[in-house]
């Protein structure tokens, strides 16, 4: 499962955005995020490029932790 870690998350509200953004994509299914570590997880029915995902979390106000 790829994974990622996304910073400005501060209640359910911002785990359900970041998920719908993600499941928004065509082809990402199955997205678990921890408010608490950040991290977020998906699988992909092929390979999605990572600008994609992280394109998809910057586009509703988080950024992702490199």
């Amino acid at each position: 499962m790829p994974t990622i870690t996304v910073t400005g998350m501060s209640c359910q509200h911002c785990v359900n955005a970041v998920t719908k953004a993600l499941e928004d994509i065509d082809g990402v299914f199955d997205v678990t995020v921890d408010l608490l570590s950040g991290k977020v997880e998906w699988k992909e029915e092929s390979p999605i490029p990572i600008e994609n995902i992280e394109a998809a979390i910057t586009g509703i106000g988080f950024e992702v932790k490199k």
